[in-house]
């Protein structure tokens, strides 16, 4: 396999001009007086996109492939590194599809999803939904009965163990075309599988060739058994991808909305009926869906007052963390510890959590905030 230029890294950028958006109250230079990046690691969060293979650890990857010899996933964690460096969308998934091949016992799965647990919970997370995607695993040959009480073990032992409150996002793989979206719909409203952590519906995978529209039916059975629909939208496509994804897939949240920048009519409707737009900067960089961070449209999210929320979308394959999301986030944005805080509890608020959770982890974030500032 040919290799491309490793991904990018964020750099430091201007500050933007205030706005109406409460990030905007906090705004200053890059060069902060306080060490963001120690109160950003204490900092209670919630992550909102986050893939459950792509969370995968390059440790756990190579346990997975030394399971599974005949992967063509190498085991040693620097070949990992270079494997895990993607020319463009399109090779991220191909890459990606041959980390999905790893799972193919319940055994596996409940490493993966317990492993992804404690790796949240060091990073302070509370509270995080994990797109999951069970087409991949079932049309492998995983039990569906066996894969459903894979993932609740290893939610109830990560949070018994870890304090963290895992829910799941079950996705449709868009590239698996109808077929992955009837058995996805089966598999997250048949009350006899349906998993207790399930809260909503998505739509993931290459949106170039996969028009939004043709999953309409499958998010209308899924809302109606009570799933909330996340879909990714706009990531690699141009806006009209995040308007179908709201027009006909009912989205209450945007999985990525990059391009949402390019329609300032698009950007007031977000803003106005706070639909959050899940923002993965360094993803953004590595699948090469955004050229330059310096060009990344954050700033004009928060500028328009959309809803923005952090996150890491697939993190040891990107080479990141929520943490250093974070940071890149305050960097771009030119924010203080106090925006930051702001940042957090807008993934807070966009969450699925029940109104008592929201406020109990808000209230936690003002408590951390608070005492680090009176240091």
């Amino acid at each position: 396999m040919s290799r491309s230029p490793a991904p990018r890294r964020p750099s430091r950028t201007g500050t933007p001009s205030p706005g109406e958006d409460p990030l905007t109250e906090h705004l200053v230079e890059p060069r902060v007086p306080r060490d963001l990046k120690a109160f950003i690691a204490g900092l209670p969060k919630a992550e909102l996109h986050v893939h459950h293979v792509g969370s995968a650890s390059p440790r756990i990857v190579s346990e997975l492939a030394a399971r599974h010899p005949d992967s063509k996933v190498p085991t040693d964690p620097q070949a990992l590194a270079e494997y895990f460096t993607f020319t463009d969308f399109a090779h991220f998934i191909d890459v990606y599809l041959s980390v999905v091949d790893l799972v193919r016992t319940p055994e596996d799965v409940r490493l993966l999803t317990y492993e992804v647990g404690r790796e949240l919970a060091r990073q302070q997370v509370r509270y995080a939904e994990l797109t999951i995607t069970p087409f991949s695993s079932t049309r492998r040959g995983i039990d569906e009965r066996g894969f459903m009480d894979a993932i609740e073990d290893a939610r109830k032992a990560a949070e018994s163990e870890f304090g963290t409150v895992l829910r799941w996002c079950f996705d449709i793989p868009g590239e698996a075309g109808l077929q992955a979206a009837e058995e996805t719909t089966r598999l997250a409203t048949d009350d006899r599988l349906r998993p207790e952590g399930l809260v909503s519906f998505g739509l993931g995978g290459p949106e170039i060739g996969v028009p939004r529209p043709q999953f309409k039916p499958y998010f209308d059975r899924a809302r109606a058994a009570g799933l909330r629909s996340v879909p990714h939208a706009g990531e690699t496509t141009g806006p009209q991808t995040v308007w179908d994804a709201l027009n006909d897939l009912g989205a209450e949240r945007i999985g990525h909305g990059t391009s949402a920048a390019q329609d300032p009519e698009l950007l007031r409707h977000l803003a106005e009926r706070r639909i959050a737009l899940e923002v993965c900067p360094t993803s953004n960089i590595a699948t090469r869906a955004v050229t330059d961070l310096d060009e990344h449209p954050l700033k004009d999210f928060t500028r328009a007052g959309v809803l923005v929320t952090v996150n890491s979308d697939d993190p040891p394959m990107f080479g990141t963390d929520l943490n250093n999301e974070y940071a890149v986030a305050a960097r771009l944005l030119g924010l203080d510890e106090r925006g930051v805080a702001e940042l957090a509890k807008n993934a807070v608020e966009a969450s699925f959590l029940d109104q008592a959770g929201k406020a109990a982890l808000a209230a936690e974030i003002d408590r951390y905030t608070t005492s680090w500032l009176a240091r």
